[in-house]
């Protein structure tokens, strides 16, 4: 192992080791799981050896000799079966994933700067035994593997030459000069050595390549940078677009008061190339935060097979949309709620293949995860075809729990009586397991969307199974926002989260249980007023509207939001359109309940954003403490 000081002083290409591994580790559990269900497939069995031989060349250069000691016998493991010596089986399988389980281990410990010498003897011993395995102790033999092509042997005409030997071939270089060059390799490939010692050149490196059958790389397009230095030009660009806003408006106005002056009209038509360059150069900030959602996506293969195996049930999971992409910092936010998700549609939702099979249905159950663009948002869908959600059942809970009364459960609505499984500890679960039944996983489901701002809806049919819809923003730096108007004062709230808007009457709002509230469709849509929220003076408030005929013929209009399950309608007096802005902190000695952050218009007024999250929990709770929506 290398020393502290002697990694410290290599940090910069451990953290590069760091990333290269993470990556490959999870590109190794989704094809360890595809090789489970295809055991055939030999170009498959090729990349996943390739990939444990990098790790393995890494990280002996590096000195993190445990990491190669499981990685080279795992490696053993892979060989045999792509030279056809062995089959894939279960158990062959379950042992290889316990080794990347502990190399993932290892890498964490190489990552907090904690290296230490950890018991790997058992896999160790695990891997050794299926390596001294014969044919039938495995249930298949090298007889059983047989090659694509009649008459050849297994691997041999399919595996493609060396660049070194084709090289050597083209008596480009010596094999003296192969084998000194190759004591030396690390990391780097054997191209770039070549080159950079000035053996070859790059041309005679992609001539040979391409005889190798490899794509043509020329250079390296990609580079690594740190995340703050992103999060500073988009604060940069941020304070662009404010200007650019500000300028646009100004532009306008000078129109209007100067309509056949030539100097403001190409003022006007500088402000719109200034106008088309920011938004592109908005979008390309933005698009650098990406990050594709087969990150998250990756890791569900693994953890379906592993808690369909522990259950005795049969799961196919199929995934779509992995390369959907959006911000890093919501990436790093979705993590646990689809964890959360997937795990309660393999626990609660499918059912056991007996079960199935006696409902009519495939003894295997189907568990679909897709991603997909929806405007500015991105949707996260998990669908299943289990025993879906006993509304009834809910209810009953519900009541036995003391959130409602009977009279209650029996006028609840199919979608209200669902968000019940959103409550702090609600579960339906009869008994509890390692699984569920403490009723903690739809809770942090909520609690993760709430913060983003994000809008979930789940739809059921006993007995034929349940999709869940999440909807997050793309970003969550430069926001759309719709801008309201009550009394004096604009807001701007998120547009992510606006679900409609209403143009209501006075008379059309009605009261319940003290609460005002509107019919919208088929449900009843508790409404609240932001004057009322944030202690405002309003020209149409109720003290100042009075009860005379006319005022119940003003028109109002609702503004319809959602965060994570639950809908609330918000009273506004007017409606400014959307528009694009900028979220600025109101700093720390400024800290008031309901409020994200602040723009500047156009105009250069400031403006408040609302933080809708909070918003709910304010109008949630009354002053006696009790939980309203």
């Amino acid at each position: 192992m290398p020393a502290g000081t002697h990694l410290d002083e290599m940090r910069e290409i451990v953290n590069d080791f760091i990333l290269e591994t993470d990556e490959l580790l999870l590109g190794l559990d989704r094809d360890l799981i595809e090789m489970e269900r295809t055991p055939d497939d030999l170009n498959l069995l090729n990349k996943i050896f390739r990939s444990v031989h990098t790790i393995k060349g890494a990280a002996g250069f590096l000195g993190f000799t445990q990491m190669v000691e499981l990685v080279h016998q795992t490696e053993n493991v892979l060989n045999k079966l792509r030279q056809g010596e062995m089959k894939v089986t279960p158990k062959i399988n379950d042992a290889i994933l316990k080794s990347v389980d502990i190399i993932k281990t290892l890498l964490s410990d190489i990552r907090n700067n904690d290296i230490k010498e950890i018991d790997i003897s058992g896999i160790l011993h695990e891997l050794t035994a299926i390596l001294g395995m014969k044919g039938a102790d495995i249930g298949a033999g090298k007889a059983e593997s047989k090659p694509a092509v009649s008459g050849t042997k297994p691997q041999e005409d399919v595996k493609p030459k060396k660049l070194g030997e084709i090289l050597i071939e083209e008596k480009v270089v010596t094999k003296e000069q192969l084998d000194e060059v190759l004591e030396s390799q690390v990391p780097p490939k054997l191209g770039e050595i070549l080159v950079e010692k000035k053996i070859v050149t790059e041309e005679q490196v992609q001539k040979a390549l391409s005889k190798q059958g490899a794509p043509s790389q020329p250079a390296e397009h990609t580079i690594r940078v740190d995340i703050n230095r992103l999060d500073n030009v988009m604060n940069l660009v941020g304070e662009l677009v404010l200007g650019r806003n500000r300028l646009l408006q100004l532009a306008s106005k000078l129109e209007e008061l100067y309509e056949d002056n030539e100097t403001i009209g190409i003022l006007n038509e500088n402000a719109s190339h200034i106008n088309l360059v920011t938004t592109d150069l908005q979008l390309a900030v933005l698009k650098t935060r990406m990050q594709p959602i087969r990150k998250v996506f990756t890791k569900f293969p693994r953890m379906v097979r592993d808690m369909a195996r522990d259950m005795g049930k049969e799961i196919n999971l199929e995934i779509s949309g992995e390369d959907t992409e959006l911000d890093k910092s919501v990436i790093e936010e979705i993590g646990d709620p689809l964890v959360h998700l997937i795990r309660n549609a393999i626990d609660h939702g499918v059912e056991m293949p007996e079960e199935r099979m006696a409902a009519g249905k495939n003894r295997i159950g189907q568990v679909k995860l897709s991603a997909y663009y929806e405007g500015n948002n991105i949707v996260i869908e998990i669908r299943d075809d289990g025993k879906g959600m006993d509304t009834e059942r809910i209810k009953e809970k519900a009541v036995e729990k003391g959130m409602i009364t009977t009279e209650e459960a029996s006028r609840l609505g199919k979608k209200d009586a669902i968000n019940f499984i959103f409550a702090p500890g609600f579960s339906t679960a009869k008994k509890i397991t390692d699984v569920s039944g403490r009723g903690v996983g739809m809770d942090v489901v909520k609690t993760n969307i709430t913060r983003l701002n994000g809008l979930i809806d789940v739809d059921t049919e006993y007995g034929k199974g349940s999709t869940i819809l999440v909807k997050l923003p793309l970003t969550v730096a430069i926001i759309q926002s719709l801008m309201v108007g009550t009394g004096r004062e604009i807001f701007a709230l998120p547009l992510a989260s606006v679900v409609e808007t209403v143009r209501i009457s006075n008379k059309d709002i009605q009261s319940v249980d003290r609460r005002e509230v509107i019919k919208l469709r088929d449900s009843v849509l508790p409404l609240v007023r932001l004057n009322n929220v944030f202690h405002l003076s309003s020209p149409l408030s109720k003290g100042e509207r009075g009860l005379s005929s006319d005022s119940k013929n003003e028109w109002l209009y609702v503004v319809v939001i959602g965060i994570a399950e639950k809908r609330v309608g918000i009273i506004v007096e007017k409606l400014y359109g959307q528009e694009e802005v900028v979220i600025k902190s109101l700093g720390e000695y400024i800290s008031t309940k309901g409020i994200a952050g602040a723009t500047i218009l156009g105009d250069g007024r400031v403006t408040l954003i609302v933080d809708l999250a909070q918003l709910f929990e304010i109008i949630s709770t009354d002053h006696t403490g009790s939980r309203r929506l």
